[in-house]
Formats: C-alpha cells, sequence, structure tokens
C-alpha cells in the first residue's frame, strides 16, 4: 500500500470501497444505477495543522460525504484527496 503521494496540511488520500454490484435481495444494479461510495481505506495523511494533528492513520476504514473531495487517477487507480473534517467516522 506504499503510495508516493504525500498530502498538505490535513489532507487525507482515501481509496473508495468498491461499488456494490447488487442489493441484499440478490438483484444486480446496472453500472448507470449504481451510487457512488460513501466509505473508503486511508492510504496517505498530512501532517495535520500546527494546533490540531491528525487523528485519521493510514490503513483505517472511514466514511465521508457522497460529495467530499477530489477525484485523481495516480498510477492507474481511482484515489480521493479530502480534508479530515470531510470524514464523518472511522470504522
Amino acid at each position: 500500500m506504499a503510495l508516493n503521494i504525500k498530502p498538505i496540511g490535513d489532507r487525507v488520500v482515501v481509496e473508495a470501497a468498491p461499488a456494490e454490484e447488487k442489493t441484499a435481495s440478490g438483484i444486480y444494479i446496472p453500472d448507470t444505477a449504481k451510487e457512488k461510495p460513501q466509505s473508503g481505506t486511508v492510504v496517505a495523511v498530512g501532517n495535520g495543522k500546527v494546533d490540531e494533528p491528525l487523528t485519521v492513520k493510514v490503513g483505517d476504514q472511514v466514511l465521508y460525504g457522497k460529495y467530499a473531495g477530489t477525484e485523481i487517477t495516480y498510477e492507474g487507480k481511482e484515489y480521493l484527496i479530502m480534508r479530515e473534517a470531510d470524514i464523518y467516522a472511522v470504522l
């Protein structure tokens, strides 16, 4: 999980969990109806602010807002860069 991206300040890099392929009852969801995932794994963290250290660490499973962060592609993989304040919970 070594990522060569170092976020600045209170930002973190999250690898989003894959979208659900089928419902709990077994119905397959088409690509056009899939919802954007709202959970993922932290793969890189910044240094935090001077008076506020970061509370998440690499490897944490997190929940974040539906439209949180900025999507980037790095070495063929999709990531989100977001502020720690956009993270709602650590699982």
